[in-house]
């Protein structure tokens, strides 16, 4: 299994809550097909959200990879890469808008469009891929634990400066 790029791995479990959240429990399918038809024609028209789940969200159920190794590839780097590159590892030629949809997003935001690709690939490839353990166990094993000894000295003097914004006359109470 190949790591990716951490936002690349994010996008990807949001694009599933995204998904998993539209389709509701239980699974209301009428609901799903409405909303990815919605998002596939406002794509199609040229227009849609600037936003990459909901772009790969609109892609996911109708594009089809056809370079899966390049698309690992590309899933390291998020920002950089090459869009045509991306463009060519898939298509969406199952059905006319969709084929709309694709050349309109690619047209019009190639950026964007090479992230919400990456996206959809990985979402619908778990096993590809894995993620970085982002757990509470694996962040505490780096933890060199630091953060919990305080420097007497410099809470000393924080709380001498502290006082003293609170105290008007700059002398004692009466």
């Amino acid at each position: 299994m190949k790591k990716v790029h951490p936002e690349f791995a994010f996008q990807s479990r949001e694009l599933e809550g995204q998904i998993e959240g539209t389709l509701g429990d239980p699974p209301n399918r009428k609901n799903y097909d409405t909303m990815v038809q919605a998002l596939v024609s406002e794509y199609a028209s040229g227009d849609g959200l600037d936003d990459v789940n909901m772009m790969a969200f609109a892609l996911v159920d109708r594009i089809r990879f056809t370079d899966p190794k390049g698309l690992i590839r590309e899933a390291y780097d998020y920002e950089g890469g090459d869009p045509a590159h991306v463009f060519s590892m898939a298509n969406c030629d199952g059905d006319e808008e969709g084929k709309a949809m694709y050349e309109a997003i690619c047209a019009n935001h190639p950026e964007m469009a090479r992230q919400a690709i990456v996206t959809a690939f990985l979402y619908k490839n778990p096993a590809r891929w894995e993620d970085d353990d982002q757990s509470l166990d694996q962040l505490a094993r780096d933890d060199e634990g630091d953060d919990d000894e305080l420097d007497e000295t410099a809470a000393g003097a924080a709380g001498d400066d502290f006082v003293g914004l609170f105290d008007q006359d700059g002398g004692e109470r009466e």
